[in-house]
């Protein structure tokens, strides 16, 4: 990557124009001279998470029994698909389950039993092969190995097997000596397990516990200071009390690893309901700084009445910075925090408009919003992709929370209830979120329960439902999606040929992609600097450069 100037620029695409055909692409930063400069890059169509993640990776859990495995494995995997990286579990208890079809005890997890080890081991390897391929064939870019894991020889196994595909790995182990959180576990999660259909509570805790002792036999938790320390990994310390990360590689593992330090296992409930009916709600109009109508502000005297009736009396109220939400919340007589990140997403040049006039005054972007809602950015604003990312710190902070009333838009009531009930992005904006209702969320073992709570003030409906015919004659056909990589006549996206460390692909196998211009520098005696800027061994221009009092002087020729 070099830094060239924008008159560089402009005669290498004069003078090459193939070079914006086969790849290469010229964004534009401020320079601190106050000119401007040119980042050579290279540009590729694709997902937005193969903009997050630069190879496949594979989570493994690591862990005894009734620690919390599949617990973090599921909500790990729902958070990652709710920020754009397709991400898939892959439960070896499922595997296992479908070989043996009835367990009978714990005897299947004793470590001498010969017949019981090869299966497991069969099912692992099964696991392995389904990652592989949703990793390689099915777009995936992270799969979660939920398993024990226990013995380094099982994740040696899987080391090999990531190494030879260029897959990075992270592991995630649960340490847990707490035996009420063990005990607690075991009760809400595992007397219910397809391992035990119509047994007695008494007799799978029996089996169970002893199912752990097999594994402890074996068990070969992750050594920092010797055996493991080149790996890549968090230890989860008694569900959270404590961490030791070692040796994070990237962007995506570092998310990961702040996630897992924010989640808790603990009971709370989260309150979600929108604010009360605002002027602009009764006029249909979309966005905008509107007061409550007169229905609005009878819905805020509800909501008082629903926290009263309730006894939710060490709540925390979350608003936006909206006079509609603070409005709501004031009624209700307690303290409340405002959000700006909680504003309803951003409409850009619609703020204030009707759909009817958005359709009538930019048909386009009325069509090509109903093509694709979740990526259509309005011109100026927003998308709920946009929406999303700017919401996570708040998903964050309900992670953390205990009981919370967030009172907020349609929009963003929207993407919080997807992230919660994981919903795809093609579904999130279309989530049902009426005015006057309020939507009690608890989490539960592998999920969410949902309560729905009317308050009976009457509203309108601003809910619009997914289009079933929709319009694209009125865009043309290579019309570009804002915050998008994909032409609006593509189906299919292109997938983004992967970037390999160093070292870890073979050359013959490395994807084909287009040469990025290189550069050849030398300097003559009276100081002068030249480079000579190179695109598949052609010289595309000659740079000379003087620095003078410390500042740069800069020339360029053009070669033909």
């Amino acid at each position: 990557m070099y830094a060239v100037t924008s008159e560089c620029v402009l005669a290498i695409t004069k003078c090459h124009p193939q070079l914006n055909k086969s790849g290469i692409n010229f964004p534009v930063h401020s320079a601190q001279s106050g000119g401007s400069y040119f980042i050579l890059t290279q540009t590729f169509i694709g997902s937005w998470a193969s903009y997050m993640t630069n190879s496949p990776t594979v989570i493994v859990m690591i862990g005894l029994p009734a620690r919390g495995k599949t617990y973090m494995s599921k909500k790990l995997t729902r958070y990652l698909n709710w920020i754009g990286v397709p991400t898939k579990v892959f439960n070896l208890g499922v595997y296992r389950r479908e070989a043996v079809k009835a367990y009978k005890s714990y005897d299947f997890f004793r470590h001498d039993n010969e017949e019981a080890m090869e299966i497991r081991k069969r099912c692992a390897l099964v696991a392995l092969r389904d990652v592989k391929a949703y990793l390689t064939e099915e777009g995936g870019q992270i799969a979660v190995f939920d398993a024990t894991n226990t013995t380094r020889e099982r994740r040696e196994l899987i080391l090999s097997f990531a190494k030879e595909r260029a897959y990075k790995v992270f592991f995630v182990e649960s340490l847990c000596d707490d035996p009420d959180v063990i005990a607690a576990n075991v009760m809400d999660v595992k007397v219910s397990s397809p391992d035990y259909p119509e047994r007695h509570r008494e007799s799978v805790m029996e089996d169970f516990l002893k199912r752990i002792e097999c594994y402890k036999v074996t068990y070969q938790p992750l050594d920092p200071d010797e055996n493991d320390r080149d790996l890549s990994f968090i230890q989860v310390i008694n569900v959270g009390r404590s961490f030791l990360v070692n040796r994070v590689q990237d962007y995506i593992q570092s998310k990961i690893v702040y996630y897992l330090m924010n989640i808790h296992v603990h009971s709370h409930s989260i309150y979600l309901c929108r604010h009360g009916e605002s002027d602009y709600n009764v006029e249909g109009r979309i966005g905008g700084d509107a007061t409550l109508s007169v229905q609005g502000k009878k819905f805020a005297g509800a909501l008082k009445g629903f926290v009263e009736e309730h006894g939710l009396s060490d709540l925390k109220v979350w608003t936006s910075q909206l006079r509609r939400t603070i409005q709501t919340a004031e009624e209700l007589g307690v303290p409340y925090e405002q959000w700006k990140i909680l504003n309803e997403i951003d409409a850009g040049v619609c703020e204030e408009m009707t759909y009817d006039i958005i359709e009538k005054t930019y048909p386009e972007e009325f069509s090509l919003r109903d093509q694709d809602k979740y990526h259509y950015r309005y011109p100026g604003g927003e998308s709920y992709q946009d929406l999303v990312q700017r919401l996570e710190p708040v998903i964050m902070e309900l992670e953390r929370q205990g009981n919370v009333l967030v009172i907020c838009h349609q929009a963003v009531m929207r993407c919080l209830l997807a992230y919660f009930l994981d919903k795809s992005a093609d579904d999130l904006p279309y989530l049902k979120c009426p005015l006057h209702t309020v939507l009690k969320l608890t989490p539960v073992a592998y999920g969410c329960k949902v309560d729905m709570f009317d308050l009976k003030v009457k509203a309108v409906n601003t809910h619009r439902d997914r289009p079933l015919v929709i319009r694209n004659d009125v865009v043309p056909a290579t019309f570009l999606r804002r915050n998008s990589f994909t032409p609006l006549s593509s189906h299919d996206q292109v997938k983004r040929p992967r970037l390999y460390s160093a070292g870890n692909l073979p050359q013959s196998r490395r994807p084909l992609v287009p040469f990025l211009p290189s550069m050849q520098s030398f300097e003559d005696p009276e100081g002068f600097q030249y480079k000579h800027i190179l695109h598949s061994g052609k010289c595309l221009c000659i740079l000379s450069t003087i620095y003078k009092s410390g500042l740069p002087s800069v020339r360029m020729w053009p070669r033909s």
